[in-house]
C-alpha cells in the first residue's frame, strides 16, 4: 500500500468579475479577484494579465501587468487588477483583429497554481468596417468583447511550504493536473 501526502491549496479563487466589457481595444483590462486564503502566506502572492497576440507563437505573448499581493493574513480578500492593453505593434497584423485569449494566473513562490484564460474577440463595432476591415487597423473604432461567462480554469498542486520544489515556473504537465471548467468562477 503506497500512502501518497496531498498538499492542500492555501489560496482558493473564489470569484473572477471582468469590468468594463465589452470595451474599446484601447481601454485597460479590469478584473476583480475575490480569493481566500486558508492560513497566512508569509510571501506574496504574483498575479498576471498576459495578452496572447498569437495563437502561432508565445513569443508574441504580452505580460500586461503583474501585481504582487502580501503578506496574505487568512481569511477572504478582494481587489481590482487594472492593466493596461496591449501594445498592437507587438502583435502580428494578421492576428490583431478576431478571437484571442487573455490569461490571469497567480504565483506563491514563483510556482503558478491557478491560470485563468477568457477567450475574447476583437472586433469592429461598424458594421461596414467589419465587412470591409481597413489594411491597417483603427484602434479607436475596434472594440474588445471577453467572453467572462465562459472561463477556462486550470489548476497546479505545488508545494506550499517550501520553494526548493517549486524551482521552475513551469506548469506541471501531469495527471494531477486539473483542466476542468470550475463553475464557481462562472
Amino acid at each position: 500500500i503506497h500512502f501518497y501526502k496531498r498538499i492542500m491549496a492555501k489560496v482558493h479563487v473564489c470569484n473572477l468579475t471582468v469590468l468594463d466589457n465589452p470595451s474599446s481595444f484601447k481601454n485597460p483590462f479590469q478584473f476583480e479577484i475575490t480569493f481566500e486564503c486558508i492560513e497566512d502566506l508569509s510571501e506574496d502572492l504574483e498575479w498576471k494579465i498576459i495578452y496572447v497576440g498569437s495563437a502561432e507563437s508565445e513569443e508574441y505573448d504580452q505580460i500586461l501587468d503583474t501585481v504582487y499581493v502580501g503578506p496574505v493574513p487568512e481569511g477572504r480578500h478582494k481587489f481590482v487588477f487594472q492593466a493596461p492593453p496591449p501594445n498592437p505593434d507587438k502583435i502580428p497584423r494578421a492576428d490583431l483583429v478576431g478571437v484571442t485569449v487573455v490569461l490571469l494566473t497567480c504565483s506563491y513562490r514563483s510556482a503558478e497554481f491557478i491560470r485563468v484564460g477568457y477567450y475574447l474577440n476583437i472586433e469592429y463595432q461598424d458594421a461596414e468596417l467589419r465587412d470591409n476591415p481597413p489594411d491597417i487597423p483603427i484602434f479607436d473604432k475596434l472594440q474588445r468583447n471577453i467572453l467572462a461567462s465562459n472561463p477556462r480554469v486550470t489548476k497546479f498542486k505545488i508545494n506550499w511550504d517550501s520553494s526548493s520544489e517549486n524551482a521552475e515556473n513551469v506548469p506541471p504537465r501531469d495527471p494531477n493536473t486539473d483542466q476542468s471548467m470550475d463553475e464557481s468562477l462562472k
